[in-house]
């Protein structure tokens, strides 16, 4: 495994494992940011209204598994004090995780630039559905890896 020391442009990773996002962890974002609509928590009216039939996970949820799935592909180096999040580019929400679907990222090494603090690195990801094969999510994420 390499680790953020040793990527290059061009470097690309999957995650191994599926992760199910559940009920329970949709639940919790939604108490976390506030963000309570139905389409996330009403399991009955989803069942009767929604399109998808189910609740759904939010995007940001999504979106806010992706520092912890790369950090699965992407092995620590001793050189890098701290690692972090610099933003996003672009975020596209493509496709709802519904609850019990799993998921995986795939990331892209698209740029690494110097900064006094240390190095910028910008990659690609997307947000794989198990059950389709779509993207749910894709982005352009930032990360900045201090150096030690």
């Amino acid at each position: 495994m390499k680790t953020l020391i040793d990527l290059s442009v061009g470097d690309t990773f999957e995650q191994s494992e599926w992760l199910v996002v559940s009920q329970d962890m949709i639940t919790q974002f939604a108490n976390a940011t506030g963000d309570h609509q139905w389409i996330h928590l009403d399991e009955a009216r989803c069942a009767k209204e929604s399109p998808f039939k189910t609740t759904i996970a939010h995007g940001f949820l999504s979106a806010s598994l992706m520092p912890n799935a790369f950090s699965q592909v992407v092995g620590h180096s001793d050189k890098i004090a701290s690692t972090i999040n610099y933003g996003m580019d672009k975020l596209r929400f493509l496709e709802p995780v519904r609850r019990d679907d799993a998921i995986r990222y795939q990331f892209k090494v698209t740029d690494i630039s110097n900064k006094p603090q240390g190095k910028l690195y910008k990659v690609e990801a997307s947000c794989m559905l198990k059950s389709s094969g779509k993207p749910a999510l894709v982005g352009t994420f930032l990360m900045l890896a201090v150096l030690a």
